[in-house]
């Protein structure tokens, strides 16, 4: 399975697993994640909600050729698409969510994490956010949530040149709650699950709830402001330029685009 899907002790764990393509994230994978998360919120023995992927890489984010594919085919609304069902479920999950991330965090990979409660990092973890390289805009909130975090010129840098951040700057901005040594990221994440489920359920879910409403209306409008750019912009000559150069294998080149 490429996502694994186990529930033990309170925790609801989704795990990646799909090593031989760096756990890139295909519309099935997407669907599977959604579906999960949704069925959570209505089951009373998952306490906690854990994900997390391999030592080596957490997940490249979405599979290029799948997401292509599935894009050209795809009949319904973009909104409806499965990323979009997983990104709601996750960012509307009343159940603590916390994160254990190993190696690459990719794309969708760094956005996903800040819609998680507790985040922890190996500290050879690396994070991007490359959606400016492929021709594209911020996704899912990252455009609001970042510079909250982190402040302008920090999300600014991440956001806009898409290079790669080490787990300590993830950290300085609040992406990261903590950093720990590679070898015990997933062990350290998964005992503060135990932490949460040990904790009154009903407390657990109203103090999230009170530090997430106040920003709900802002983040679903932002989160609709980029889906319609970033639709847009998939769609566009640099988008264009920037995917063919992936799939040739060589460096794209905007110099033709004003």
């Amino acid at each position: 399975m490429a996502i694994e899907v186990t529930k033990s002790n309170g925790i609801l764990t989704l795990e990646f697993n799909r090593i031989e393509r760096k756990n890139a994230i295909t519309s099935a994978m997407y669907q599977t994640l959604a579906d999960a998360l949704n069925a959570a919120q209505g089951d009373n023995e998952v306490r906690a909600i854990l994900l997390t992927g391999k030592p080596e890489v957490f997940t490249a984010g979405n599979d290029l050729e799948d997401f292509m594919k599935t894009t050209a085919t795809y009949t319904g609304a973009f909104a409806d698409r499965p990323v979009f069902q997983f990104m709601r479920a996750l960012s509307g999950s009343a159940k603590p969510v916390v994160a254990a991330v190993g190696g690459l965090a990719i794309g969708i990979g760094t956005t996903l994490l800040m819609h998680c409660d507790l985040v922890y990092a190996g500290d050879s973890a690396k994070f991007s956010v490359p959606f400016s390289q492929l021709g594209l805009c911020p996704e899912f909130g990252s455009s609001l949530l970042m510079p909250l975090a982190g402040g302008h010129a920090r999300a600014a840098e991440k956001l806009m040149l898409g290079e790669p951040f080490t787990a300590q700057e993830a950290y300085d901005m609040g992406i990261v709650s903590k950093v720990v040594p590679a070898a015990e990221v997933l062990e350290h994440a998964r005992n503060q699950a135990l932490k949460l489920v040990a904790l009154p359920a009903g407390s657990i879910r109203t103090t999230k709830r009170l530090m997430t409403s106040t920003r709900k209306a802002q983040l679903e409008a932002v989160i609709a402001e980029e889906s319609k750019l970033f639709f847009e912009m998939l769609q566009g000559a640099e988008a264009k330029e920037a995917f063919t150069a992936f799939f040739e294998k060589r460096k794209p080149d905007f110099s033709k685009f004003a």
